[in-house]
Formats: C-alpha cells, structure tokens, sequence
C-alpha cells in the first residue's frame, strides 16, 4: 500500500495534466481557470499560461514546449463543496492541442480538426520517442445526444494528424509500455482500459481494431488519466469508487494501492528522486497531493 500523502497545493480549479520536472517543479492545468500552472521547487504557486478554455492533459515534445489537450471549456458547477464539470460551457470554444512555450506564456493551435472533423474535447496526450503524440477525444454530451471521441496520433511540427481507432466510448487517459509497442487507452464511462497493439510509431497492428479490454475499474466507477510505471503496470486515476487503480496489462490483475477522500481523483504522475513518487490529483477539492509510491515510474521521453 501506498504511503499517506502529503498536500503539495491546493485552492486549485480542478486541476489536471500533472508534469514533474527533474528540478522539483509540477507543472498541471487548472481546467476551471483555463489556466496553465507551476509549483516551483520552492513550493511559490505561479500562472504560466491562460489559453482559456478548459485545458486537459499534457506533456513536454520534442522542442522543449508543452502540449496541451484543450477541451474547449466545461460549465461548472459546485455540489456537495466539490467543484464538478457539466456539459459545454456557454463560450466554448471548441477542441484543439496547443503549443505553449513555458518561458514566455505564448500559446499557438496546433491542431483544430482531423479528416475535416472539428476536434471535440481533447483529453490526454504521451509523447513517443519519435517525437510523435498520442492524443484522446473525449467526446460530448449534447442534450440527447452523444458525439463520440477516438484516438488520435500527431507530430508535434503540425504536420501531420491522424484518426487511428474511432468511434470509443468516452476515451480519456492514454499512454504507452515501456517498449513502446502498445499504446493503452482508459474509457471513462465504461471504466475500461485497452490495449493497442502497434506495428510502428502511430500505426496500429494488423487486426488490432479497437483494442482489447485488459482491465476495468473496480466497484462503481469511472476511468480518468493514466501513468505507466517502470514494471509496465498501468495505474488509472479513478473518479466515484476513488483512488489509484493498478492494471498489469500481462495478467489483468487488478488492485487499488491507495484509495481517495475525493471522488474526484483524476491524473497520476511520477517525479522525484528515482521517480518514486506519486503525484495525484483531487480535483474535486482543488488539491494536488504526493507520496511515495511502491514502484518507480515510466521516465516520459522529452523530461
């Protein structure tokens, strides 16, 4: 089991995305201030973007800049003291992956559209070391009616993007084993994670279709972000029946080693000395919690 965790921040707006950086800082996005931020190594709180919207995942490519999901912008609501996403926000300004450069603030749209289809609710996003990106569509509720997400691959020079696995249900967290020869995907309402069998970077295997179920969430609820570790271990951020929950894509063997307060409990990342720490979101509360973690994590290319 997981050690307690200690509170690293918190009056946060939902925050997300979590990067840890060799030198001590955390990078994460705050999806309810459109807002991109730092803890420094000194623990200062500091806005480094504010795209707008409602940035999701991110990560650091090639050229030293992260990328970020931008889902567009969520209307918010606050229940039970938990602040909580509901539907689009009457200004939303539609899906697209940015470019922000971390010295200056600067953000550019990368991506807006794929095969002429606006993007929707961009989620989350790995990096390979080719220098190419997964990314996933969430997709959206609309009244009635369900627009349907997938996976996504693109270069990070905006050259290239392509719709590889489509439709998915609710596709959220998404990265990569330590061979980089699978790609795992997390669906959020069917609290699933599948496994992408890949013949090269971006292209799926002969008859891989739309993956293979290697895990589920456990008890009633929901898959979010994802961190691979360094013994291939998928460990899923889990919304409702909250906590951490570690797949072993080999066996589906399937265990919580720690359990979450807020049901709202989102994204996983590893940092520290010898990345044997958790970093987690609670964003329900507004917090970002750490601890030690029993197994090292997977290093990120490009970190």
């Amino acid at each position: 089991m997981a050690a307690a965790p200690t509170e690293v921040a918190n009056d946060l707006a939902f925050p997300e995305g979590p990067i840890a950086f060799p030198d001590g800082s955390l990078l994460f996005v705050e999806l309810g201030r459109g807002a991109i931020s730092r803890i420094t190594a000194l623990g200062q709180l500091e806005r480094v973007a504010t795209p707008g919207g409602s940035p999701n995942g991110a990560a650091m490519g090639p050229d030293g800049c992260c990328y970020v999901c931008n889902s567009g912008g969520w209307r918010w609501v606050r229940e039970h003291g938990l602040l909580q996403p509901r539907f689009d926000a009457p200004d939303y300004s539609g899906g697209r992956i940015e470019r922000v450069n971390l010295s200056t603030g600067h953000v550019d749209r990368v991506y807006e559209t794929v095969n002429g289809q606006s993007l929707i609710r961009p989620n989350d996003i790995v990096f390979d070391r080719t220098g190419g990106f997964w990314f996933t569509d969430l997709g959206t509720n609309e009244a009635r009616v369900y627009r349907q997400g997938g996976l996504y691959y693109a270069r990070a020079d905006g050259s290239s993007i392509t719709e590889v696995a489509f439709p998915l249900m609710t596709p959220n967290g998404v990265g990569l084993s330590p061979d980089e020869r699978t790609v795992y995907v997390a669906e959020s309402i069917t609290g699933r994670l599948l496994a992408f069998d890949l013949a090269a970077p971006g292209t799926l295997a002969p008859a891989t279709g739309l993956g293979k179920a290697i895990g589920a969430a456990p008890g009633f609820g929901y898959f979010d972000s994802l961190a691979v570790d360094a013994s291939g271990t998928v460990n899923v951020a889990t919304v409702l029946h909250s906590g951490i929950t570690a797949i072993d894509p080999r066996t589906s063997a399937t265990h919580m080693p720690w359990r979450s307060e807020d049901p709202f409990t989102t994204n996983i990342c590893f940092g520290g000395k010898d990345l044997r720490t958790a970093f987690i979101t609670l964003s329900g509360t507004g917090r970002i919690v750490s601890m030690p973690w029993p197994v090292a994590g997977l290093k990120l290319n490009f970190l």
